[in-house]
């Protein structure tokens, strides 16, 4: 592939996505239209296709790489132009892989495909045989929509080559790696989606509304165990967590490079250093931010993971203990899949957490409750807090006779997991210095 057929193509997502964030395109069919008439016919990159990509990896004996890609949302969309038509980096490393884009989730086989759904860019490496040696995605690049840096990418490529040309004497490592049992083997099987999608787009229609994006597919299994009510899984509220949610940050353009430990933390308490390389954790190869993260997500509460770093060139072994209650400590908010979860259980209120100086301004004691509603939604569901009585500046105290969550992501977990539809929870808040009370109906 020559780059002069799409450097027109690079120069207008990157320039499209200066200054956004997670913005959609204007244009959301044309944009899914122009994507698929750029890289149909493409030399590399077979367009849509997963069953042909893993043909083609078992005929050529090369690993299988799969890029998900949201169309529609500009976050991550300067990264994916430089992953799709970066001559210089990238292309000699892509041309040892098969290379998938899919586009959307329609036909996904839930028990391989099992990443962050909130992503709109996640990549996927496989053997041929259906092995999965690693992913790739991270809310460092889906929050700032104009950093290209392919460093970290060019280094998870490297890493999954080294792992082929170990298979399949590396298998057993490998283990953790695959996905876990899910209810469901496709979205299309999943009770919110079921009826509603076909397996293929529809192209002679109207195809975006054909498309069941990736996060859907994480609303979906909450919409399933809340009709049931049932209390929703901790990892489906904080799914796939962030290493910051341990203790420690990572660089975005190394694989798994250790950037900062916070003190008092896990990584702390394990020995953790800045500048430390992640080797492998819970005994699985890491490549990527993702797979600390897939590790996260699939570990219990107060339980220790073996370690393996390397530092100033030796190799050590250290032991991660997560406390009890770590993975409420993610940060949810910032999600896609947090707008449906608000819907259920906080009536389609936004909150964050009031400033300590506001706090004080207000006469509020430290330590305890102080949620602000900046936003309310208007409609369905999202409409429900806003019919109540709430109104967006309203000070949340108190919910169900608890004032400690201290974060929307804390009471989100809290309600998700202990009060279902039907319910009725008495919220006290302040409104302009005064006190009042409030029947908050879960959905």
């Amino acid at each position: 592939m020559k780059l002069h057929r799409h450097f027109f193509v690079l120069g207008a997502l990157i320039a499209a996505a200066v200054g956004l964030r997670a913005e959609a395109v204007k244009d959301r069919e044309g944009a899914v239209r122009k994507d698929r008439a750029t890289w149909e016919n493409d030399g590399r990159w077979i367009y849509n296709d997963l069953d042909r990509g893993f043909a083609e990896a078992k005929r050529t004996g090369k690993p299988l790489l799969v890029v998900l890609r949201c169309i529609p949302c500009l976050a991550c969309a300067g990264l994916d132009a430089r992953v799709l038509m970066d001559e210089q980096e990238l292309q000699p490393l892509l041309d040892q892989f098969v290379c998938v884009r899919l586009i959307n989730a329609n036909a996904l086989d839930l028990q391989v495909f099992q990443f962050d759904y909130d992503l709109s860019f996640s990549t996927l490496i496989f053997n041929g045989d259906g092995t999965l040696y690693g992913r790739y995605g991270s809310w460092t690049h889906q929050k700032d929509a104009a950093d290209s840096s392919v460093s970290g990418y060019l280094r998870m490529l490297e890493g999954a080559l080294k792992l082929h040309s170990g298979y399949p004497a590396n298998k057993a490592s490998l283990l953790g790696k695959q996905g876990k049992p899910l209810p469901f083997k496709s979205p299309l099987e999943i009770p919110l989606l079921a009826g509603r999608y076909e397996r293929d787009l529809n192209w002679q229609g109207k195809v975006v509304q054909s498309c069941v994006h990736c996060h859907q597919i994480g609303d979906a299994f909450r919409a399933w165990h809340r009709d049931q009510k049932k209390p929703l899984p901790e990892e489906w509220i904080y799914p796939m967590p962030a290493a910051e949610t341990v203790g420690f940050l990572l660089a975005p353009d190394q694989a798994a490079r250790v950037q900062t430990v916070v003190p008092g933390t896990s990584a702390a308490e394990a020995g953790l250093q800045a500048g430390d390389d992640l080797v492998k954790f819970a005994g699985q190869p890491i490549l990527s931010i993702a797979d600390v993260s897939w590790v996260l997500h699939g570990a219990g509460d107060a339980v220790e993971l073996p370690m393996e770093i390397r530092r100033n060139g030796q190799e050590l072994a250290l032991q991660f203990k997560l406390f009890p209650g770590w993975r409420a400590q993610a940060n949810i908010s910032g999600r896609v899949g947090a707008w449906p979860m608000r819907g259920m259980v906080l009536g389609g209120m936004a909150l964050d957490t009031l400033p300590a100086e506001e706090r004080l301004k207000l006469g509020l004691a430290p330590g305890g409750m102080a949620l602000r509603v900046k936003g309310l939604g208007a409609h369905g569901k999202h409409a429900a807090a806003k019919n109540a009585g709430f109104q967006k500046g309203d000070i949340i105290l108190e919910v169900d006779g608890k004032a400690s969550f201290t974060t929307e992501s804390l009471l989100l977990g809290y309600l998700l997991q202990n009060r279902f539809p039907g319910d009725r929870v008495q919220v006290k808040l302040s409104r302009n210095g005064s006190r009042t009370e409030i029947a908050l109906p879960m959905q």
